[in-house]
């Protein structure tokens, strides 16, 4: 017999003969009324998951996570409120389930099932993904294996405090609300449930209110990694800032009373708890994962004889229900799964690339209008800076001014990342914004990328427009995947119910003179820009990266989309352009209502000789390059990209007309703009191009700092090169 009708023999026999696991149950945390709910809602997630093997056999179902052994989280679906926000381990069906029956929410049996069967009509991810999840439940689609949902789970807590006093337009969570996360013992491992933990300990000791709930649910086992008898406990019991508690996950009435104990406990004192639960896995990781393969039958079998649905029947007997009426129960739900089940052979599912791609990009929302702040905000807001607006400026002043000017237009905007409080960031572009806005508007965080923008995606979910700060390019690749599993996708795996709006300011590229290598001058943005839906904008010049700053802000409060605004830190200072002292590259500051919008490009020149594409360090070099070849006798036009992602393509096309393009990339050849930009001009017929790129190499500290990176004098003798084909 397979290890599944085993465990369902099993249940059958032993509750007959009313042999339950050792032990007795303290059945006074839960009414009978109470407790029979719980056992429907775990006997449910368990007749869920035997369906769901069916229906793979059938071929009407497709890969799928059980949580059978981990049906005690019930418990937590009925300790918390249900508009306490919940970030779930993928083994935590009975949680939403007893969510969905504390909310007198119904039709929980068919919405899983359409999620088994990829059905469109399946109301998380309408097809996308066999993913839990729930907008009126508040539960956010979660995806995530590996904890990627612990950062977020951090800035949600944290967002619920912030709201207290600085309630945004879109907040969703309540005031006195907790966030709760859950995870498996092999997760906890992962260095990203590690940041959280510590993030939301390092948060807890300076005494800023977290009001957050994590659980792990620990197996023993990762896939068929086993983890160290005690190691949880061992490492997570004494952690600083973070009150632990245990319980039996396995005994519904032990794991209710240890969550209520836990829940209370966070919300009453508004910090960080973390509930340890005992759980066993039944059946094996996943999908065809055969468990016998890897362990050995014995263990297998002890695992199958605490199976949590016994330890709920002892207690349910214990309380006075006959064990007639606990089968009852138990085979009545599987017979109702089982006729449920049996329409999804006719379900829609979805069939073209649109249909799969209706939800990569967010819906818009209504906002309130801004009214703007009057003169006489603004004088105090800007002080002294007042007097020198209209003296042209290097960049790193002007985005300053920018964000000055969105923060004090919008209360919801909110700033963080590492030294950009009271040091004003590593160049000086939050400067002043710290003492001008305060400490919980402009956040100095811990140094870990993670948990910035986990803290950022987190805010997001209640309606807070964050603009977190990575200090470096290099530094991205230390979380990318806040950005690519978790920022990005959601949209696409909810249908657009869940969102996490953001402007993610990274100080970025190359030509800094001798600072830093390769970890201070990156020129890929490879891993961007195979993100989909995430819109990339690269500014040039001071007064357009003041109004780009603009035009992102409003596609994260307005369109909802997670944007990437990369500011070129060599150009932070740059004053001149074609010899010393000609303040050729300084900038006025633009009005307050000035924006470029999405789509567009920055066109210099009238040339009819050539058309020169580039973008940020690399268009201040073809500008350079411009003028010399002017003295040379070509007459070039020098095109602005702006926006990488999604490019300006109608907008370039026109620009370019009928000139050969040079197109002038500082990232390296190897998966740099450059290669969509040919593909693009191949698509549209223009076959005279070239392009001059960053060698594939990483950049070097010291006097060869540019040496492997497009210089003036290389767009000068490529452009020549071209020409003269």
């Amino acid at each position: 017999m397979d290890r599944v009708s085993i465990v369902h023999e099993n249940f059958l026999r032993r509750v007959a003969a009313e042999d339950f696991p050792a032990g007795v149950t303290d059945i006074d945390a839960l009414g009978v009324d109470e407790a029979l709910g719980l056992y429907r809602s775990q006997v449910l997630s368990r007749a869920l998951d035997l369906q769901s093997r069916v229906m793979q056999k059938a071929g009407q179902g497709f890969y799928t996570i059980g949580s059978s052994g981990h049906e005690g989280m019930a418990a937590l679906g009925y300790a918390l409120r249900v508009d306490d926000i919940a970030f779930l381990h993928y083994r935590d069906a009975a949680f939403q389930i007893a969510r969905a029956a504390k909310a007198g929410q119904i039709g929980m049996m068919r919405d899983m099932l359409l999620s088994f069967a990829c059905s469109s009509e399946d109301p998380t991810s309408g097809g996308r993904h066999k993913v839990l999840g729930s907008r009126p439940l508040m539960i956010p689609p979660q995806t995530s294996t590996i904890a990627s949902h612990l950062p977020k789970a951090v800035g949600a807590a944290h967002s619920v405090t912030l709201a207290r006093r600085n309630r945004p337009e879109h907040a969703i969570l309540s005031r006195d609300g907790i966030a709760m996360c859950s995870f498996g013992d092999a997760s906890l491992n992962h260095s990203t449930a590690q940041g959280a933990i510590n993030a939301a300990g390092w948060t807890a000791v300076q005494g800023i209110p977290l009001p957050l709930l994590f659980v792990c649910e620990d197996n023993g086992i990762g896939i068929s990694t086993k983890t160290p008898a005690g190691w949880v406990k061992a490492s997570m019991s004494a952690r600083p800032g973070l009150t632990y508690f245990e319980a039996d996950g396995l005994d519904i009435f032990a794991a209710t009373a240890a969550a209520q104990e836990a829940a209370e406990w966070v919300r009453i004192h508004r910090k960080p708890a973390f509930l340890h639960l005992r759980t066993v896995r039944l059946y094996g990781h996943a999908g065809p994962d055969v468990v016998t393969s890897y362990l050995p039958k014995a263990e297998v079998e002890a695992d199958e004889a605490h199976d949590p649905l016994l330890y709920s029947a002892r207690g349910l007997v214990a309380a006075g229900v006959s064990p007639q009426e606990v089968v009852d129960i138990y085979t009545t739900t599987l017979e109702e799964v089982a006729a449920a089940a049996e329409e999804m052979a006719q379900i829609p599912r979805l069939k073209t690339a649109d249909d799969v791609m209706a939800s990569l990009i967010p819906p818009k929302r209504e906002v309130a209008l801004a009214n703007g702040p009057s003169p006489e905000q603004r004088a105090e807001i800007f002080g002294g800076d007042m007097a020198q607006m209209d003296q042209p400026q290097p960049m790193s002043r002007l985005i300053n001014w920018a964000l000055h000017d969105v923060m004090l237009e919008h209360a919801e905007t909110l700033l963080m990342g590492e030294d950009v409080g009271r040091k004003g960031g590593n160049y000086g572009v939050t400067q002043k914004l710290h003492a001008r806005f305060g400490p919980a508007r402009v956040i100095d965080t811990l140094l870990d990328e993670q948990s910035i923008l986990g803290l950022a995606i987190g805010l997001a979910h209640n309606g807070f427009i964050p603009m977190p700060e990575i200090q470096f390019l290099a530094y991205l690749h230390n979380a990318e995947d806040q950005l690519r599993g978790e920022a990005a996708t959601l949209p696409f795996f909810s249908k657009g119910q869940w969102t996490n709006p953001m402007v993610v300011r990274i100080s970025a590229l190359g030509y800094q003179k001798g600072f830093g290598g390769h970890f201070h001058n990156d020129n890929s943005l490879a891993v961007l820009r195979d993100i989909p839906g995430l819109i990339i904008a690269c500014p040039s010049t001071g007064d357009e990266a003041a109004m780009m700053l603009r035009e992102c802000h409003r596609l994260a409060r307005e369109e909802q989309r997670v944007v990437i605004f990369l500011e070129p830190i060599a150009l932070y200072p740059m004053r001149d352009l074609v010899e010393p002292g000609d303040g050729g590259w300084m900038r006025h500051y633009p009005a307050p209502d000035r924006r470029i919008e999405v789509g567009s490009v920055g066109v210099h020149g009238e040339g009819g000789d050539l058309a020169i594409v580039s973008y940020g360090n690399g268009h201040y070099l073809s500008r350079q390059a411009q003028h010399d070849l002017a003295v040379k006798g070509v007459a070039a036009r020098v095109i602005d990209l702006r926006w990488l992602a999604p490019l300006s393509q109608d907008a370039l096309i026109d620009s370019i007309g009928d000139r050969p393009v040079l197109i002038v990339d500082e990232c390296r050849r190897t998966g740099g703009q450059a290669e969509a930009l040919m593909a693009l001009l191949t698509e549209h017929g223009i076959a005279r191009f070239a392009r001059l790129t960053a060698q594939d190499s990483f950049i070097a500290t010291g006097p060869a700092y540019g040496a492997t990176l497009p210089s003036r004098e290389g767009i000068v003798q490529a452009a020549e090169a071209l020409l003269a084909e």
